[in-house]
């Protein structure tokens, strides 16, 4: 576990003063855990029935010291259910690695968002901004980001890692190959197809795709038609590439990484081998 710090000569952006109400001796780590345990818990009786939420979920991670203030410059309908949004990040100390996600800390909504990056780390080096896609629901952030945020609206950041942040030392892996399945209702809703695709194209080999839809009700383009399958992941889908040097990522809803997860404990896939994260 990381070390607990403190606010020494540091200010936390007014915004987060509503959701956090503690004051400023406390460790920002703290004050995180302290928040998740007050949505778990009423009276010393844990809500066993009710929807962890993301504090909840992430209290025992890590979290990085940095918190920085962001305006929204960009928003992008991905879908119709999926909101692209582009965050100009003014504090130059805030960083991020591929596969991290932040705290989304909105003023005047007490719930904290938790969303994965959909841009690179480069990006940011890059231009100093980050990208988020949100799937609309019902939770206050997403909700928010849908119905109310508008460009120039300010919220704050904080990066989270779900297995500890690390130094770059290496890790002894090797480039290899990746296979991505990649399911949704229909074509409109497989964002950043393109981009896929264009990876597919630049690295032939390494990368492969296999797109599938669930509920597609219209002609399927001829740029996606070698690629796509209409059906749900099958367990003879992913028995094919099952190996003792495989690694398995995935990324959904928890009924379909429940599910998923299954069909690979069930094809001899190590549970270490098995790597997910659940949101909603």
């Amino acid at each position: 576990m990381a070390r607990v710090t403190t606010f020494m000569g540091f200010t936390i952006p007014h915004l987060l003063r509503s959701a956090c109400r503690l004051c400023p001796a406390h460790s920002t780590l703290v004050v995180l855990r302290h928040s998740a345990s007050c949505y778990c818990t009423v009276n010393g009786t844990t809500q066993s029935k009710r929807k962890m939420d993301h504090l909840e979920r992430t209290a025992n991670n890590f979290r990085q010291e940095v918190i920085s203030q962001a305006k929204v410059c960009g928003i992008t309908n991905e879908s119709e259910t999926v909101k692209r949004l582009r965050l100009a990040i003014t504090n130059k100390d805030f960083t991020f690695k591929a596969g991290q996600w932040v705290d989304f800390f909105i003023p005047g909504v007490s719930v904290i968002g938790g969303f994965s990056m959909c841009s690179s780390p480069g990006l940011l080096e890059r231009e100093g901004v980050i990208e988020l896609a949100v799937k609309y629901t019902d939770h206050p952030p997403a909700r928010w980001i849908h119905t109310e945020c508008t460009l120039d609206s300010e919220v704050a950041l904080r990066v989270g890692d779900l297995h500890g942040y690390q130094e770059s030392k290496g890790n002894g892996y090797k480039m290899g190959t990746v296979k991505l399945y990649y399911s949704a209702k229909n074509t409109n809703e497989l964002l950043f197809k393109k981009n896929i695709l264009g990876l597919m194209s630049a690295l032939p080999g390494k990368i492969t795709c296999r797109f599938h839809v669930t509920q597609q009700n219209s002609p399927i383009c001829e740029e996606l038609q070698p690629h796509i399958t209409e059906g749900r992941i099958s367990g003879k889908d992913l028995e094919k590439h099952v190996s003792k040097d495989t690694l398995w990522y995935i990324c959904g809803p928890p009924p379909m990484i429940e599910s998923i997860s299954q069909l690979l404990y069930n094809s001899g896939v190590h549970r270490n081998c098995v790597f997910f994260e659940k949101w909603w």
